[in-house]
């Protein structure tokens, strides 16, 4: 029977959020109609609106749906980008990481290469931490320069979780505005939107055991990104088109129950993540927790394995019926090191060498005990596949 230890990738549908899909789809009207049927739907999106709002401490009127993390992330990054250049077109330093999910760094790439942008990136700790020193530093050189911070709460790969907080206070001194993708974070670790001093944060449906293709940008009352879709001016203006209610029902009877059980997950999960290291460590020696000491997620656990090739041991462990997987599940199934290791300061060998276990709401004792049963099968293979 397969084992499933990809739940950072996607996890499974809750039996709730099918019902509310399930629900919704008998509903008929366009929520910007403003016949009865049309107003139906729209008190369902708006109910919605107001249950994701809760889960991540934001107000509903700060909650901007749209397709999931991907779109979040260039909306957040490309519209606040915009809007201060236009203010100002010498404000045009974007402070990033050289860890963060690709639906983060390549916007922000492809506003340097295009727009002019001036991308410089903060230092991190060997664990992975934000090295808050180091982004203080950026900030005080850069000044009024900088149109945004973009940092992600929550590391995709490796749990290493962000002092979000603290950032936002370094840049509150000159008014920057902070976007943080919360995909890995939201449903995982506590999150409270107002309370973070954040002006952006994006948050995906399919993390949290919605269906693929719903999210959320959230975005502060007092911010105005420009938008990537024009049309008919729906969410604030900010994401025009037809409002996708069925999703945004899943997505937030999902997310209401994935917060509801937070505590309680991170406390069993967490259990779990400790007993399924130390067997790691007790079964190869050799391998290495890449965010050691780090305050991480408790259902992320990321190693490296010396010697041995991430494609192998994903293929070798897939032939045991164990699905896990090196990193981000976002880049077309292309193999390669790790860009958050490599910028961890990890070899490029050892970035090539990393297997990520996530657990999730489904996950028992039985199913890392059968990981490691593999696990201890086929590493000494890899060794073998490895070329010297």
């Amino acid at each position: 029977m397969s084992v499933f230890l990809d739940h950072a990738s996607t996890t499974s549908l809750r039996p709730c959020a099918k019902e509310a899909l399930s629900d919704a789809l008998d509903f008929l009207g366009n929520p910007s109609s403003v016949h009865s049927q049309g107003r139906a739907t729209r008190e369902l999106l708006e109910k919605s609106r107001d249950k994701v709002a809760k889960a991540c401490g934001a107000n509903r009127s700060e909650i901007i749906f749209n397709s999931g993390g991907t779109e979040g992330n260039n909306h957040a990054i490309k519209g606040i980008f915009w809007d201060r250049v236009t203010k100002d077109p010498d404000c045009k330093v974007i402070i990033s990481s050289r860890t963060e999910h690709h639906a983060v760094m390549d916007p922000v790439q492809w506003l340097g290469e295009n727009q002019n942008a001036e991308v410089v990136y903060v230092e991190h700790s060997p664990n992975g931490m934000i090295d808050l020193d180091s982004l203080r530093s950026l900030v005080s050189k850069h000044q009024q320069r900088v149109a945004l911070i973009s940092l992600m709460w929550v590391n995709n790969e490796t749990g290493v979780i962000s002092d979000i907080p603290a950032i936002t206070e370094i840049a509150s001194e000159f008014d920057i505005p902070v976007h943080s993708d919360a995909v890995a974070a939201f449903g995982h670790v506590p999150i409270d939107f107002q309370a973070s001093g954040l002006t952006a944060m994006t948050l995906s449906g399919h993390k949290v055991g919605a269906p693929i293709g719903v999210g959320a940008l959230v975005v502060a009352r007092s911010a105005k990104p420009i938008s990537l879709v024009h049309g008919g001016g729906q969410e604030r203006s900010l994401r025009s088109g037809t409002m996708n209610y069925p999703l945004a029902a899943s997505f937030a009877a999902a997310a209401k129950e994935a917060v509801t059980e937070l505590d309680h997950e991170m406390a069993r999960l967490g259990a779990l993540k400790d007993q399924l290291e130390a067997a790691v460590m007790e079964a190869v020696p050799s391998a290495i927790i890449t965010a050691q000491g780090a305050n991480r997620a408790a259902y992320n656990a990321h190693f490296v394995f010396p010697g041995t090739q991430s494609d192998a041991m994903l293929f070798l462990l897939d032939q045991k019926g164990v699905c896990v997987s090196a990193g981000s599940a976002c880049q077309a199934g292309v193999l390669g090191p790790s860009h958050v290791l490599l910028g961890m300061g990890f070899s490029h060998l050892e970035a090539s060498a990393c297997v990520r276990v996530t657990l999730g709401k489904t996950s028992t004792l039985q199913d890392v005990q059968q990981f490691l049963t593999a696990l201890e099968q086929v590493h000494p293979v890899a060794l073998q596949a490895t070329p010297a």
